[in-house]
């Protein structure tokens, strides 16, 4: 018996604990679950410490000394590209200027060349020089400065395909979008440098004529005859007649009466032509005899004969109206009819008859109200009506 009541004496205690730390749990879960768990605190950032530091230092500068001669390497050749570049495209420029120099001194001093004929004013060789200069120094520039500028980006390893590619593209959609810009930049080059025509050249562009007064890559200026300014686009030129390189052919037509002396009208006109030959300033625009080249046509009443002169480009026009006045004055001195337009009667002909003689005189009986057709009129029949 005190056995039993020493074990259970000694079993007591510990059936309590377990039960006291029961209930005590389920009142912290209790309350746990009615009240917010509190937040985390933030941790504080961890500063590296002084051994960290010195190993990312020390990688820093491994990395650094490992590509510093790839980098230098770079850079110079990027700087070699460069300068050999500028240098290259200053040098080209510089002797395109002297080629367009030369070329302005050799044709205004050598007066026999081809050149020297059809550049006919300064005005017109500085334009011309200029703008052919102009297109060669910036055709230069832009396959020089492109090619470095590709250089440069084949050095950083830079891939050129899409970049080749997409440019490709581009210069084909603008070629498409703007070809009529591309058209008249391109007649405009070839106009230049084959000198189809200048300043101050008479020209005949189709689509206009006048005079030139400016020659651009894209447009040119023309003066008409009545003072207007055309803008011709170089692209929309197709064909060009240049009225003042060269020479000029001055043509008059004389008509007179088929039985006109022709002797006498040959020598009125050898005459005229001898006499302008020698005076100011016709000896000038002439560079030829004036010729008279015979009956250009015979006709039943009329006669044309066919005077020529060679002259100073453009002049053409000013040495016939001078040609026609002064042989108006000759033949009126030397009595020799000019016919032209209508038919002029020759002298000692017969008239030609009246062409209303052969009409016959209209009739009395055409006149309804007349005694002769009043009386040829028939009897009306006599009325039944009453």
């Amino acid at each position: 018996m005190d056995r039993t009541s020493d074990r259970t004496a000694q079993d007591g205690p510990p059936h309590l604990e377990v039960s006291a730390v029961s209930l005590s749990a389920a009142v912290l879960l209790a309350a746990g679950s009615s009240t917010p768990s509190p937040s985390p605190t933030p941790s504080a950032p961890t500063v590296p410490s002084l051994r960290e530091a010195h190993e990312s230092a020390t990688n820093a500068a491994g990395w650094v000394e490992e590509n510093w001669s790839t980098w230098l390497a770079i850079g110079l050749r990027v700087l070699l590209i460069l300068v050999i570049a500028v240098v290259l495209r200053a040098v080209v420029r510089r002797a395109i200027t002297k080629l367009i120099d030369r070329m302005n001194r050799r044709s205004g001093t050598s007066g026999g060349t081809a050149l020297s004929g059809l550049l006919v004013n300064a005005e017109r060789r500085r334009q011309r020089s200029e703008a052919i200069g102009s297109v060669l120094r910036s055709v230069a520039s832009f396959l020089i400065l492109g090619t470095a500028a590709l250089m440069v980006l084949g050095t950083f390893q830079i891939n050129l395909a899409p970049l080749l590619a997409s440019a490709g593209v581009a210069g084909v959609a603008i070629g498409f979008g703007a070809r009529n810009l591309v058209t008249d930049f391109l007649s405009g080059v070839f106009m230049i440098l084959e000198d189809q025509y200048g300043v101050g050249d008479s020209i005949d562009a189709g689509v206009a004529s006048g005079e030139v007064i400016e020659v651009g890559l894209r447009v040119t200026k023309l003066r008409g005859a009545d003072g207007e300014i055309w803008y011709v686009r170089n692209g929309e030129v197709k064909r060009i007649g240049n009225l003042s390189q060269g020479w000029s052919t001055a043509g008059v037509d004389v008509t007179v009466r088929s039985d006109e002396d022709l002797d006498k009208v040959h020598e009125a006109l050898t005459a005229v032509g001898e006499r302008m030959s020698k005076e100011e300033p016709w000896n000038e625009m002439l560079w030829g005899p004036i010729e008279t080249l015979g009956l250009d046509s015979v006709l039943l009443d009329s006669m044309v004969v066919r005077v020529s002169a060679k002259t100073m480009p453009g002049k053409a026009l000013t040495v016939e109206r001078e040609l026609r006045w002064r042989i108006k004055r000759a033949f009126d001195a030397a009595g020799i009819a000019i016919v032209g337009g209508a038919t002029v009667p020759l002298e000692g002909a017969p008239a030609a008859a009246d062409p209303a003689a052969g009409v016959a005189a209209p009739s009395a009986y055409a006149n309804t109200v007349s005694p002769q057709s009043v009386a040829a009129s028939p009897i009306p029949p006599p009325s039944t009506s009453k």
